[in-house]
C-alpha cells in the first residue's frame, strides 16, 4: 500500500521557509540613509500630531460655512397627519406646507458669528504651524542625539583600543621585570572601565536611533545612516533681532492676537441682543381630509420683527461678561509675549555659551592628545608612571567627550532658538 504524503508537514515546512525568507530579507535590508531635511519631511508627512491638527483646521473651516448659513434662506418642508375626535364624531386632516425664511437683520450677530469663525480658522492655522515646528524640533534634537552618540561610541572605542595597546606594552615590560604587577592590574581595570563605557555608549546610540525612527514613522528596529555630521554653523542674528522676529512670527503670539479679535467680536454679538431681529417669510400649504392632503391651497408672505426691550438685565450681563473676556485675552497676549521673549533669550544664551565651549574644547583635545603621546613615550622609556599614562588617556577621552557635548549643545540650542522664534517648519 502506497503511503500518502503528510500534507500538514508540507504546509508547516512551506510556512517556515517563507518566514525564514522574509526574515532574511529584513536582516540584510540596506540601512535607510537620511539627511536632517529628509527626516523632517518624513515626520511632517506621517506624524499623528500633524494629522490631528489638520483635522481641527478642517473643522474650523467648515464652521465658517455654518456661520454663513445665517445670512442665507432656509427652506422647510412639513407634513402632518391629524385625527380629531369630538363626541361621536371623528375627523381627519392631512396638512402639507412649504416655508421659506430669510434673515434680513440680526443686530450684527450673524456678521459677528462669521467674523469669529474666520478668526478661529486663523487661530487653527497657527496651531498647525506650531505643531509642525514642534515636530521639526523633536526630529532635529533626535538627529543630533544620534550624531553625538555615534561620535561618543567612536571616542569610547578609541579609548578601549588605546588601553588595549597600553596593556600589551605593560605586560611586555612586566614579563622582563621592568614594571610591577600592580601596573598590569591597574591597566586591566582601566581597560574594563573603558569597555563598560563603550557598551553604554552603543546602547545610547541604539536608543537614539529608535527615538528618531518613532518620530519620522519608521519601524523602531530600522537601521539608519545619517548623511549629516555635527558641525558648527555660525548664527548671524543678534538677540534683539531674534526677539523681534519671534514677536512677529511665533504661532503662540499670533494666536493670542487673533483671540483678542475674537473677544471683540464676542462683545459685538452680545450687544446685538439689544437690537431687533428682522426676517422675511413666505409660506404655502395644502390640507385635506383625504391623504395626502393636496387640496385647499393657501399661502402667505410677510415680515417678522422680534425685539426684546427688557430681558431682566440678561443682555447687559452678557456684554459685561464679554468685556471681561477681552481683558483676559489682552492679559494672556501680554503674558505670552513675555514668555516668548524669555524662551528666545534662554535659547540664544545657551547657544552662545555652547559656542564658546566649542573653541576651548577643541584646543583642549589637541593638548590632551599631545600629552597622551608624551606620557606613552615616557612610560616606554622608563621615566614615566603607569598612572601618568592612564590619567592622560582619561583626560583625552574627557576632552573629546566635552567637545562632542559642546557641539551637540550648540546645535540643539540653535534648533530650540529657531523654534522659539517661530521660524516656519517648511
Amino acid at each position: 500500500m502506497t503511503k500518502q504524503p503528510n500534507w500538514k508537514k508540507h504546509l508547516v515546512a512551506a510556512l517556515a521557509s517563507g518566514f525564514l525568507a522574509i526574515n532574511t530579507v529584513v536582516a540584510f535590508a540596506a540601512p535607510v540613509e537620511l539627511s536632517l531635511e529628509e527626516s523632517i519631511k518624513m515626520a511632517l508627512n506621517s506624524n499623528p500630531a500633524i494629522k490631528i491638527a489638520d483635522a481641527d483646521r478642517k473643522s474650523a473651516e467648515l464652521q465658517i460655512n455654518i456661520a454663513k448659513g445665517g445670512k442665507l434662506p432656509a427652506l422647510t418642508l412639513e407634513h402632518s397627519d391629524n385625527l380629531a375626535h369630538s363626541g361621536a364624531d371623528s375627523d381627519t386632516d392631512f396638512v402639507n406646507s412649504i416655508s421659506l425664511k430669510l434673515n434680513l437683520y440680526s443686530g450684527g450677530k450673524t456678521e459677528s458669528d462669521i467674523a469669529t469663525a474666520k478668526l478661529k480658522l486663523k487661530v487653527t492655522d497657527s496651531v498647525v504651524a506650531q505643531s509642525k515646528q514642534k515636530i521639526k524640533l523633536d526630529v532635529t534634537n533626535d538627529y543630533f542625539t544620534i550624531l553625538a552618540a555615534k561620535n561618543t561610541v567612536k571616542v569610547s572605542q578609541e579609548a578601549v583600543d588605546q588601553m588595549e595597546a597600553h596593556l600589551k606594552n605593560v605586560q611586555s615590560q612586566y614579563s622582563v621585570g621592568t614594571v610591577a604587577k600592580s601596573d598590569v592590574l591597574r591597566s586591566k581595570v582601566e581597560l574594563a572601565n573603558n569597555q563598560q563605557k563603550l557598551i553604554k555608549a552603543q546602547n545610547d546610540y541604539d536608543l537614539a536611533v529608535s527615538s528618531l525612527n518613532n518620530v519620522v514613522g519608521l519601524p523602531l528596529a530600522t537601521e539608519v545612516q545619517l548623511k549629516d555630521e555635527l558641525k558648527h554653523e555660525t548664527y548671524t542674528l543678534s538677540l534683539i533681532e531674534s526677539i523681534n522676529y519671534a514677536l512677529s512670527h511665533r504661532p503662540e503670539v499670533i494666536q493670542e492676537d487673533y483671540n483678542i479679535d475674537v473677544a471683540k467680536e464676542t462683545i459685538k454679538y452680545a450687544k446685538g441682543g439689544r437690537l431687533p431681529d428682522i426676517s422675511a417669510t413666505a409660506k404655502t400649504g395644502w390640507h385635506d381630509r383625504d391623504f395626502p392632503g393636496a387640496d385647499n391651497n393657501n399661502w402667505s408672505v410677510g415680515l417678522l420683527a422680534t425685539w426684546t426691550p427688557f430681558d431682566s438685565g440678561v443682555t447687559n450681563a452678557k456684554v459685561k461678561q464679554s468685556d471681561s473676556g477681552l481683558i483676559k485675552a489682552l492679559e494672556q497676549a501680554r503674558q505670552t509675549k513675555d514668555s516668548v521673549q524669555l524662551d528666545v533669550r534662554q535659547a540664544y544664551l545657551n547657544m552662545v555659551e555652547a559656542e564658546k565651549r566649542i573653541s576651548t574644547s577643541q584646543v583642549t583635545v589637541e593638548q590632551a592628545e599631545e600629552d597622551f603621546k608624551i606620557q606613552q613615550v615616557r612610560y616606554s622609556a622608563g621615566v614615566g608612571t603607569n598612572v601618568d599614562v592612564i590619567d592622560a588617556q582619561v583626560a583625552l577621552t574627557t576632552a573629546k567627550t566635552n567637545y562632542i557635548q559642546a557641539m551637540y549643545d550648540f546645535n540643539t540650542s540653535k534648533a530650540n532658538l529657531i523654534k522659539a522664534m517661530g521660524v516656519p517648519a517648511e
